[in-house]
């Protein structure tokens, strides 16, 4: 059951579990492990490290993106923020963490971000099992494409 899933802003008691994270093979072609993006991200201003929490221990893990520099590849909203690198532990597959996460992102973001209308990612195009996920928690594709480290991204948009 997944009505313990929770989201969290990280807090340095995460980082052993997050730093034990492992992907499946699939999941390492299109994302990166926590530990290999979270100092970055701790480091720079208007960067959102969020965890993803079963009752209290870290199953998944991803970047909320508030800055325009980093924003302005992806949408002209100025309201918008970017989802990234989005990553659930291997031994957590398969049992609706990241659905249900992604259900509860629009409320976490509202709370926390309230002049934020937009919720915007990209997705590689080979990754059907990601684009699936995304587009039943809610996500649109509206047409847009970037050209990413694997080929052709799909923006998706959730607008709140």
């Amino acid at each position: 059951m997944t009505q313990d899933i929770s989201l969290s802003f990280y807090k340095p008691e995460h980082l052993p579990e997050l730093q034990s994270f492992t992907l499946t093979n699939d999941d390492k072609r299109f994302t990166s492990l926590p530990k290999e993006v979270l100092s970055q991200a701790l480091g720079i201003q208007d960067r959102y490290p969020v965890v993803i929490l079963k009752d209290d221990l870290p199953v998944g893990f991803f970047i909320l993106h508030a800055s325009k520099e980093t924003l302005a590849s992806y949408s002209n909203n100025p309201f918008a923020l970017l989802l990234s690198s989005l990553s659930l532990t291997a031994v957590h597959h398969g049992k609706g963490y990241a659905k249900k996460a992604m259900l509860l992102l629009p409320a976490f973001v509202s709370g926390y971000f309230p002049w934020c209308d937009e919720i915007i990612l990209a997705v590689n195009h080979l990754n059907i099992r990601a684009k699936h996920l995304y587009m039943k928690s809610g996500f649109l594709d509206k047409g847009r494409r970037r050209i990413g480290p694997l080929g052709e991204q799909l923006i998706l948009h959730h607008f709140l």
